[in-house]
C-alpha cells in the first residue's frame, strides 16, 4: 500500500491533534481577549474516534503524532488517550505541546502512559509578563515545568518562545543562556500576525515580527554560536545552533522570513474531526462524518493531500479563514 504523499511528492508521516479547542490562557498572539465560540461536545471526537483516526493511517505511513489543542492538559484524562496512540504499532513518536501549566502535576502520568517529549510555550520569564501575555496569571513556572518533564524521563523538552517586538524580545539572550546549563531546546517562533488578532489588537502587525537573522545575529554576541543538529527526535521545521559546551540548543522558527514549505511533511486533525492540510490554508476535509459512518478514510485523506497546497499566504496575512492559532494548535 502507497503511502501518504501529497501532489507535490512531500511524504506526509506527521499528524497534529486537536483534542480541544479550549484553553486556560487567552495569548494575545493566539486568541482573542473574550475567547472564542467553544465546540460543541457533540461534536468533538472522542479518544476513541481520534485513536480510529491514528490506526487507520499509521498503516498508510503515519509515524508521529503530536497533541495539542487549545491548551491540551485541560481536557480529562489526556493519558488515556496517550496510551491508545502508544497501542498503534506503527507510530513512532508522540509528541504534547502545552502551556506548562499543569505539566508537574501530569508529566509522570503521561509519560507512564507512552508520551515521549513535550513543548513548553514560554513567552517571557517574569511572571508579570506571562500573565501580560496570557491573560491570565495562574503562576506559570517555566523552570518548575521544564524540571517536571526531565525528571519524568520526557526527553527532549523543547522550549517555544514566540518572540513579539516591544514586547518579549528583550529577553532573547535571558532565555538563550538557560541552554548553556540545561538541557533545554529553546527555539524563537517568528510572530504570525492571524485572522482576528492583527485587527483586534492593533498591535499586532508584520511591524512586530523579529526576523530570525535579528535574533541570532543578537545571540551570537553572547558567544559564538554553531549550527547544530539539534534534538535527537524532532519532525518541525526549526534550525538549530549551540553556544560551545553548552548543555541544549537555540533554534529558530521562521515561518515569516524564511519559508519551510518545501519540506512539509505534516497535516493537522482539528478537534471536530477536519483533516487541514495548511496551518494557513482555507482547504480541509471532513473525517468526522465518514469516521461515525463508518467508512474507510483514506479515499477522504488522500483526496485532502491531493489538494495540499504548495506553500501558504502568511506574507499576504492571507490565513485561509483561520481567526486564532488556538483553533489549530498551531
Amino acid at each position: 500500500m502507497s503511502g501518504l504523499r501529497d501532489q507535490f511528492g512531500r511524504t506526509i508521516e506527521y499528524l497534529r491533534i486537536s483534542v480541544t479547542d479550549r484553553c486556560n490562557f487567552r495569548c494575545v498572539y493566539c486568541m482573542p481577549a473574550a475567547g472564542l465560540p467553544w465546540l460543541p461536545k457533540e461534536g468533538i471526537l472522542s479518544y476513541e474516534e481520534i485513536a480510529a483516526v491514528v490506526r487507520q493511517l499509521a498503516p498508510l505511513g503515519l509515524r508521529r503524532i503530536r497533541l495539542t489543542g487549545g491548551e491540551p492538559t485541560i481536557r480529562p484524562d489526556l493519558e488515556r488517550l496517550v496510551a491508545m496512540l502508544r497501542a498503534v504499532p506503527e507510530i513512532e513518536d508522540i509528541a504534547l505541546s502545552t502551556n506548562g501549566v499543569r505539566l508537574p502535576a501530569m508529566a509522570s502520568a503521561l509519560r507512564a502512559a507512552g508520551l515521549d517529549r513535550v513543548n513548553i510555550s514560554a513567552d517571557s520569564l517574569r511572571p508579570e509578563r506571562v500573565a501580560a501575555i496570557a491573560r491570565r496569571d495562574l503562576g506559570f513556572d517555566l523552570r518548575r515545568a521544564a524540571s517536571a518533564a526531565v525528571e519524568a524521563g520526557l526527553h527532549p523538552v523543547k522550549v517555544n518562545v514566540v518572540v513579539i517586538r516591544g514586547v518579549n524580545d528583550d529577553e532573547l539572550e535571558d532565555f538563550a543562556r538557560l541552554t548553556i546549563e540545561h538541557p533545554w531546546h529553546v527555539r524563537f517562533i517568528e510572530l504570525m500576525p492571524v485572522g482576528d488578532l492583527a485587527n483586534e489588537l492593533g498591535a499586532l502587525s508584520l511591524e512586530h515580527v523579529v526576523p530570525s537573522d535579528e535574533i541570532l545575529a543578537r545571540l551570537g554576541r553572547i558567544a559564538p554560536l554553531r549550527p547544530d543538529a539539534g534534538p535527537a527526535r524532532g519532525n518541525g521545521p526549526a534550525a538549530y545552533h549551540r553556544f560551545a559546551d553548552a548543555a541544549g540548543t537555540v533554534g529558530v522558527i521562521t515561518p515569516m522570513s524564511h519559508t519551510y514549505c518545501a519540506r512539509c511533511n505534516r497535516v493537522r486533525l482539528t478537534a471536530d474531526g477536519r483533516l487541514r492540510t495548511c496551518l494557513f490554508g482555507d482547504h480541509e476535509v471532513d473525517l468526522r462524518t465518514p469516521l461515525r459512518a463508518g467508512e474507510p478514510l483514506e479515499p477522504h485523506v488522500r483526496r485532502a493531500l491531493a489538494e495540499k497546497p504548495k506553500e501558504h499566504a502568511l506574507l499576504q496575512l492571507r490565513v485561509g479563514g483561520l481567526r486564532a492559532l488556538s483553533q489549530v494548535g498551531g
